[in-house]
C-alpha cells in the first residue's frame, strides 16, 4: 500500500447562479480509504467529483492530491474517429512508457537511472498492465474489436470501455460517478472486488445501495444537516440510513421545542414592555420605585434569554422532496406479446401478457436484448417476427434521459413535476441544459407518469436517482394499479422485487419465463 497517498480538501466552495452547491467541504481521505458521497440529485456530487479531479476551478478552498489520478464521469465524452483502441492506448500509455525507459537505462547501463526506473514500474505494476486490461474488458463486457469507434457503440458500452482502461490503470486516486449504472451482474461484482483491493483512495458517487454497503469505508453526507456542515458517516449505507432517520427525528424534535420557547420568551417580553409602557404604574408609597425596577428588570432577563436562544436556534429542517405517484387506475388486459424476434437483438421465445396490477422483472447480463425488449413492447421498434398489442396507454423510461427543448425550463415541459415532488423551488425555473444529470431523470420521469400510462415499461429506472428517490419508487410501483415490466441491474430493486413474475433473457438472447409465487 502507498501510505503517502491521499486526498485533502480545505473549505472546498462552488456555485453557479442557482446558489452555492458545494459549501465550505474539507476532508481528508488516504489510502485505503474509500469514500461514498450521497445525497439528493442537485445537491453537487458530480460537481465535488471534478473539483477533486482538478477539471473545475472551485470559488474558494483548495484541493490537495498525492498520487495518480482518473476520474469517470457519468456521460463521456468522445471525438468521431476515436475507437476503442484509442482509449486503450491511452490508458496504457504510462506502464508502456516506463518499460521504454527502464530498456533505455539498461543499455547503456546507467544504474542511478535504472533505478529510478525500475522503482515506478514496480509501482505502478507496468509488466501486468496489458494483461490487467484484458481481464477487465473481458469482465465489464466491453472486449470490443480495437479498431470499433465509439460513435458505433451505446452509451453503455462506451462507459463500460472507459471504465475497464480506468482499472487497468491502476491511479492512485479514483474517482467514479454513478460506476454501476451500465453494469451487470457479473460486472457489478467485478468491480466491487476490485474497488475493494485499489491501494489507494475511492470517491464514488454512487445510487447503488449494495455497493455503497459493500465498498464503502465512509459516507460523505451533502444533503441539510442541523449545524449546516456536511458531515462523515463511518460504515455502509445501512447504517447511515438509520443514523439519518434518527438526526431527522432530532432535528425536527429540537426544532419545535425552541419554536415554542420562542414564542413563549416573545410573549413574556411583549408583555412586560405593554405594562410598562401603557397600563402598569407602581403604586405610590416607599417601595413603588423598587417594584417598577424589578419589572424592568425582569424584562430584560427575558429578552437576554430570547436573544441567547436566538443565536443558538437550529435553522428550520427543509422539507425533503416526497416522490408523490399518481394513481395510476387500469382495468382488464393491457398488453400482449407473441414470441418475439429481432435479428442479432433479440429472441423472446414465450408471449408476455400484462394485466392491471400485474408486475414483469426482466433480467439477463448486458448484450441478452433487455432494452431492445422493452422498446419492443412501447411499439418504438418494430420486431421482425411477432406482435404486439396494447389495450392502454403505454409509457417507457428509457437508460439516458433526452429532450429535444433543453432550453425549455422544467415547468414548461411537466406542469406537475412539483406536484409529483420530483422538483422544486428554484429548479423549475432553470433549464432543462442546466439541470444536474439526476433532475434531468427527474422530470422525464414527471414527464412520464403525468400521461397517465396504463402500462410503466421502465429501462434501469434507478440510473442517476438519488437512494431516497430509488426506494420511494420502488414502494410506488409495488402498488400501482398500473401494469409495469421493469429491466434492472439494481441488486436491492431486484430483490425487493423478488415476488415479481421474471423473463430472463441469456446472452445469446433466447428467453425462459418463471413465475414466483408471491410473497
Amino acid at each position: 500500500m502507498r501510505s503517502h497517498v491521499h486526498l485533502t480538501t480545505h473549505d472546498l466552495t462552488k456555485g453557479y447562479e442557482s446558489g452555492p452547491v458545494v459549501d465550505g467541504i474539507s476532508l481528508k481521505v488516504s489510502a485505503g480509504q474509500r469514500l461514498g458521497v450521497i445525497g439528493e440529485n442537485g445537491r453537487g456530487k458530480t460537481t465535488l467529483l471534478r473539483l477533486l479531479a482538478d477539471d473545475l476551478a472551485p470559488d474558494q478552498g483548495t484541493v490537495t492530491r498525492h498520487g495518480s489520478l482518473s476520474l469517470v464521469r457519468q456521460e463521456m465524452p468522445f471525438h468521431d474517429n476515436e475507437t476503442v483502441g484509442d482509449l486503450l492506448n491511452d490508458a496504457l500509455r504510462e506502464s508502456r512508457q516506463a518499460l521504454s525507459e527502464l530498456d533505455s537505462a539498461a543499455t547503456p547501463f546507467d544504474e542511478q537511472r535504472y533505478e529510478k526506473a525500475l522503482t515506478h514500474a514496480e509501482d505502478i505494476g507496468a509488466w501486468d498492465a496489458e494483461r490487467r486490461a484484458g481481464i477487465a474488458l473481458k469482465a465489464l463486457g466491453a472486449d470490443h474489436d480495437r479498431t470499433k469507434k465509439l460513435a458505433e457503440l451505446s452509451v453503455g458500452e462506451r462507459y463500460r470501455v472507459r471504465l475497464a482502461c480506468l482499472l487497468a490503470e491502476r491511479a492512485d486516486v479514483l474517482l467514479l460517478d454513478e460506476p454501476t449504472n451500465h453494469l451487470d451482474a457479473h460486472a457489478l461484482n467485478f468491480l466491487t472486488e476490485r474497488l475493494r483491493q485499489h491501494h489507494g483512495v475511492v470517491v464514488l458517487v454512487s445510487h447503488d445501495r449494495t455497493l455503497l454497503d459493500d465498498v464503502c469505508t465512509q459516507l460523505l453526507d451533502l444533503d441539510p444537516t442541523p449545524d449546516g456542515e456536511v458531515h462523515l458517516h463511518g460504515g455502509g449505507y445501512r447504517a447511515f440510513k438509520e443514523a439519518k432517520r434518527a438526526e431527522r427525528q432530532r432535528w425536527e424534535q429540537r426544532f419545535a421545542q425552541e419554536e415554542a420557547e420562542h414564542g413563549e420568551l416573545t410573549g413574556k417580553v411583549e408583555q412586560a414592555r405593554s405594562r410598562l409602557r401603557d397600563a402598569w404604574r407602581p403604586p405610590k408609597g416607599a417601595f413603588g420605585h423598587k417594584r417598577s425596577t424589578r419589572a424592568a428588570n425582569k424584562m430584560r432577563n427575558v429578552a437576554r434569554r430570547l436573544e441567547a436562544l436566538d443565536d443558538q436556534r437550529v435553522d428550520a429542517p427543509p422539507p425533503p422532496l416526497r416522490f408523490a405517484p399518481p394513481d395510476l387506475s387500469a382495468d382488464g388486459d393491457l398488453l400482449h406479446a407473441s414470441p418475439l424476434e429481432v435479428p442479432e437483438r433479440l429472441t423472446l421465445t414465450e408471449p408476455i401478457s400484462l394485466s392491471a396490477g400485474e408486475k414483469l422483472l426482466i433480467t439477463g447480463p448486458n448484450g441478452a436484448g433487455k432494452s431492445t425488449l422493452l422498446n419492443v413492447l412501447a411499439g418504438r421498434l418494430s420486431p421482425a417476427v411477432g406482435t404486439v398489442h396494447h389495450a392502454g396507454r403505454v409509457a417507457l423510461l428509457a437508460q439516458e434521459s433526452s429532450f429535444e427543448n433543453e432550453d425549455a425550463t422544467a415547468a414548461q415541459l411537466c406542469s406537475r413535476v412539483e406536484e409529483l415532488g420530483l422538483l422544486r423551488g428554484k429548479d423549475l425555473a432553470r433549464p432543462v441544459r442546466s439541470l444536474s444529470t439526476g433532475q434531468r431523470r427527474r422530470l422525464e420521469l414527471a414527464i412520464l407518469l403525468s400521461s397517465g400510462p396504463h402500462v410503466l415499461l421502465l429501462d434501469e429506472p434507478t440510473n442517476h436517482l438519488s437512494i431516497a428517490l430509488v426506494d420511494e419508487l420502488t414502494e410506488a410501483l409495488q402498488r400501482t394499479r398500473a401494469a409495469v415490466a421493469v429491466a434492472t441491474h439494481d441488486r436491492r430493486m431486484r430483490t425487493d422485487f423478488g415476488s415479481w413474475r421474471t423473463v430472463t433473457l441469456d446472452s445469446s438472447s433466447q428467453s425462459h419465463e418463471s413465475s414466483v409465487a408471491s410473497k
